[in-house]
């Protein structure tokens, strides 16, 4: 499939789950809001061995983000899943910010024709059938919320060894009571809510193209587990928090929720 193709199909896919999962826009909002919104892609990195973890961690360090930020690219996220109870699975997560569809499928096509990069990154890219660097990757492409149309990597200072870098995923059970979600988290005041607490949101996105739909997904980063704890309860404790939940046309628009903690490697841009 060549890369006129591949770029209308994503344009295809961006603008029907636009459609069941948004009202309207009038052109002007259109005009302010989605010209600004960055889309991200977020890839998940599942391993079997330690060398694969290895060679997956020396390929992005070395020749990846390299190659991407010599394109303008970034900052990029690379975190550690912090193992849980019921999952011991090691992952690595690679947050990568674009300013159009486009550069996301310019961007292999750039790899490709990327001498150093190649070089550098020989031992990954290169690698047999039978001794891949990976078990898989999944990846998940979204857009970034009207509230918060950038990016804004973590402002804390202490040392990120100690800090927790938290993802979410809320599934709900239509496109309708998505949308909903969305316009919580927006006009609702969620945002504000979280900005007024110090949560240190990385993202709130909008998933164009994931396993999981419809869905929507947010980061924020805390200075250690205690602080994200008492954050959270200071949230749900909250008057804004307690008024917005009340009120009946934000009830049962969230069917699932995933919660995952994440370390940021040494080498990560925030």
């Amino acid at each position: 499939m060549n890369k006129p193709t591949i770029f209308f199909l994503l344009v295809a896919i961006m603008t029907m789950t636009s459609c069941a999962n948004t009202p309207p826009e009038t052109p002007e909002e259109a005009t302010s809001t989605t010209a600004e919104r960055e889309f991200y892609q977020l890839k998940v990195y599942t391993f079997d061995t330690d060398e694969q973890v290895a060679m997956t961690d020396n390929y992005l360090r070395d020749a990846f983000m390299p190659a991407l930020k010599k394109r303008d690219i970034g900052p990029i996220g690379v975190f550690k899943q912090i193992p849980g109870e019921n999952d011991s699975t090691r992952r690595t997560y690679v947050l990568i910010p674009f300013s159009s569809l486009e550069e996301v499928v310019d961007l292999e096509a750039a790899l490709g024709g990327d001498n150093e990069y190649q070089t550098t990154g020989s031992e990954y890219v290169d690698a047999a059938h039978d001794h891949p660097p990976y078990r898989r990757i999944e990846s998940t492409l979204m857009q970034a919320f009207v509230d918060m149309p950038q990016m804004e990597p973590s402002g804390l200072e202490n040392p990120r060894s100690e800090r927790i870098y938290e993802l979410r995923s809320y599934e709900s059970p239509t496109e309708q009571y998505y949308h909903n979600k969305v316009d919580m988290f927006n006009a609702g005041g969620e945002i504000k809510l979280f900005d007024r607490l110090n949560f240190n949101a990385v993202f709130y996105a909008e998933v164009i193209s994931g396993s999981k739909m419809p869905n929507l997904m947010y980061m924020t980063t805390f200075s250690d587990m205690a602080s994200r704890d008492e954050k959270w309860k200071a949230f749900f404790d909250a008057p804004e928090w307690k008024e917005l939940v009340a009120m009946e046309k934000y009830k049962n628009n969230v069917s699932h929720a995933d919660i995952i903690f994440l370390s940021p490697t040494e080498y990560s841009d925030y």
